[in-house]
């Protein structure tokens, strides 16, 4: 973890960290402030979403691993303090659009999956947030079905929002995503025997898209901007997707 080689990605790429592993504990106490000041610093700074949750998950029982990658995004953020968003003015018929995904049992000691969400206003990045999700998802489709459910629900109340700043009526919130399968599960109420067991609020989505409130498509991997959200990437995967989310 040298300083002047790896201040370029927060988190390190092949980084698994535990909360049961055997390194030496450190003072909880100095752990969870660094985390406070650092989660202040997520509602500005897209970039540390993922990398500050991560650590997040290990306050009860810090150890000198987990105080490293802390340490290792504080390298980051000295390194890149003069990078923020930058926000143009939009123009009237601007409209939110929405990247939605998700990791696979990403978590080691749980087996739960982290589901990312980035809303763009126009060229403007101005809602995300990456977090784990509630309950176990058995397959990468149903992680990614998850989260577009979770988005859907967030795209929603930022329509309502703008609309009402507005006053008057705006354009359906489109959601880009990566899986195929997520996206069949979600448009086609006949693949039951894939869905039955997943929770009935995940299925919120199939209603928005049914009653058109909401549209999705499919886009590549390499252009799901939301992967900045859901795992650690490797540095210039890491710093395109930085630049393309309208950090600078």
């Amino acid at each position: 973890m040298d300083g002047c080689n790896t201040a370029h990605t927060p988190i390190e790429e092949r980084l698994r960290l535990s909360r049961h592993n055997t390194a030496a504990e450190v003072d909880p106490s100095h752990y969870r402030r660094l985390i406070g000041s650092l989660r202040y610093l997520v509602h500005t700074r897209p970039d540390l979403a993922f990398a500050v949750g991560y650590v997040s998950q290990f306050m009860e029982r810090p150890t000198v691993e987990h105080q490293g990658a802390v340490k290792r995004i504080l390298r980051y953020i000295a390194d890149m303090l003069d990078f923020g968003l930058h926000f143009t003015k939009a123009p009237g018929s601007a409209r939110f659009i929405g990247y939605t995904d998700s990791d696979l049992a990403g978590d080691i000691d749980t087996g739960r999956s982290t589901g990312g969400v980035l809303f763009f206003l126009g060229n403007c990045l101005v809602s995300w947030h990456s977090i784990k999700q509630k309950v176990v998802a058995l397959s990468s489709c149903e992680a990614e079905y998850i989260a577009a459910s979770t988005a859907a629900t967030q795209a929603l109340c930022l329509s309502r929002l703008l609309a009402e700043l507005l006053g008057r009526h705006v354009e359906v919130v489109e959601l880009k995503v990566d899986s195929k399968s997520a996206l069949a599960l979600a448009k086609n109420r006949v693949l039951h025997e894939r869905s039955k067991h997943i929770r009935i609020k995940y299925h919120f989505i199939r209603n928005c898209l049914e009653d058109g409130s909401i549209k999705a498509e499919h886009i590549p991997t390499t252009d799901q901007l939301a992967n900045i959200l859901t795992k650690s990437l490797g540095k210039a995967k890491f710093e395109e997707m930085r630049g393309r989310i309208g950090l600078q």
